[in-house]
């Protein structure tokens, strides 16, 4: 077992290497421990992570008396109910890491596995077989749990990875972090596998996202301006997504119980993560009364509305929605509504203001539903089911270290395949090129 004080972020010393020297320091710790863990067995990887998922258990008090005081500095700081529910820790999300570690353990080696195979007739054979990226530096806002889950995807999938969380969550960061270095101790491999960023300092966050010689990914999870900051100064690939404006779109054939269910599933159940609804869409040709009565639902539930003229008409108190709400993630219980022109309207009203991450239609209608498939060009797109599914964990993926909405290399929620790349293996008898 931990101690509290165990657990403890690192105390300043007096005389401290440079921030350069100490990003310097960390990318070339990382470059090493990633030949190490690419070399290490499944079963060897496995035991790693079956020992954190013990730990993580045993230790539950500590980490929440841990995470306790960070919510409390986030309180006084003046963070949102939303962002603090990001941070916040309990033995449900507790055991939702273990099960995510569970899940990741059961998950079959992504590594060698053989992707393509050919052989030419010559006899030349040419096969192209799963590798780990190497070194990836993950960057995230508010939610300790992606200290596991994202360490854990990236040392299962063969990748050292250097873990840069934030300031509000400092001390249950250092306390999973220790927690992981115990586990990867106590089976005889470097703690340099894992790595976790011990100052706030941004200077050290610049140094490791220019580090081209010892980096090969970075990986930014959280709000819009870390992910543009991160983009703009990073000479190192990055996997991203800006934003998440989701949206539901009712048409007029969606079925009156799903679409309630469906539209206060996506904002309400958790308002504060990237796969919530920002955006409702409805068909005008919907009854008003129906509209109506989903409107004071959300209401009734703690939501603020914004709408356009139409939909304000259908209850008082709804507020005038300016242009820019159409693009705004609240991340927090504000909705803005509109109507719309059927799923034409809907659709071209995505990809006006769509951010690639998730939107879902509710209709009965298979025409329908076929525009929206083929119009809306998003990471995930739902038919009759909440935007709230777009997770890592309900795709089967285990544990998931984000959302992409990039085209290249990943898209959607991320799991351990995301986090490999592949070579070329090349095997030949005495082969030589005419």
């Amino acid at each position: 077992m931990l101690t509290t004080e165990t657990l403890k972020p690192p105390r300043a010393k007096t005389a401290q290497p440079s921030t350069e020297a100490y990003a310097r320091s960390l990318g070339l710790k990382s470059r090493a421990a990633a030949v190490a863990v690419r070399n290490l067995s499944a079963a060897k990887r496995n035991a790693v992570l079956k020992r954190l998922r013990a730990s993580l258990l045993d230790n539950q008090k500590i980490i929440l008396r841990e995470n306790a005081l960070d919510v409390e500095a986030g309180r006084v700081a003046g963070l949102s109910e939303a962002l603090l529910d990001r941070l916040l820790l309990n033995e449900k999300r507790i055991a939702s890491m273990a099960d995510g570690l569970k899940s990741i353990i059961a998950f079959p080696d992504p590594l060698g596995r053989e992707l393509d195979r050919k052989v030419r007739k010559d006899g030349l054979e040419i096969a192209r077989v799963a590798a780990p990226i190497g070194t990836i530096f993950f960057i995230f806002e508010s939610r300790p749990n992606v200290t596991v889950d994202g360490g854990a995807l990236c040392f299962k999938s063969g990748n050292a990875v250097i873990l840069r969380g934030g300031k509000e969550a400092a001390r249950s960061n250092a306390a999973l972090a220790s927690l992981f270095h115990k586990a990867l101790k106590a089976e005889g491999v470097t703690t340099d596998a894992v790595q976790l960023v011990n100052t706030p300092a941004r200077e050290v966050v610049d140094a490791l996202l220019a580090d081209i010689r010892h980096i090969d990914l970075v990986i930014p999870r959280g709000g819009e301006n870390l992910i543009r900051a991160v983009t703009e100064k990073a000479r190192v690939p990055v996997i991203k997504h800006y934003k998440g404006v989701c949206h539901v779109y009712l048409d007029a054939t969606s079925d009156p119980v799903q679409a309630e269910e469906i539209a206060l599933n996506a904002k309400v159940q958790r308002p504060g993560v990237c796969n919530a609804m920002e955006t409702l869409l409805w068909d005008k040709r919907l009854k008003p009364e129906r509209m109506r009565s989903l409107l004071e639902k959300l209401a009734a539930a703690g939501v603020e509305l914004r709408g356009d003229s139409v939909t304000r008409k259908l209850l008082p108190g709804v507020k005038a929605a300016s242009e820019s709400d159409w693009d705004e993630e609240y991340l927090d219980l504000v909705l803005a509504v509109r109507s719309v022109d059927g799923v034409e309207g809907a659709v071209e009203h995505i990809r006006k203001h769509g951010t690639g991450h998730t939107d879902a239609i509710v209709a009965k209608s298979a025409k329908a539903q076929k525009i929206f498939l083929e119009g809306v060009d998003s990471s995930s797109v739902m038919v009759n089911a909440s935007t709230r599914f777009a997770d890592g964990g309900e795709y089967g993926l285990g544990a998931e270290v984000g959302i992409s909405t990039d085209k290249l290399h990943a898209r959607g929620p991320m799991g351990m395949e995301s986090l490999t790349t592949y070579r070329w293996v090349v095997t030949g008898k005495g082969h030589v090129r005419k």
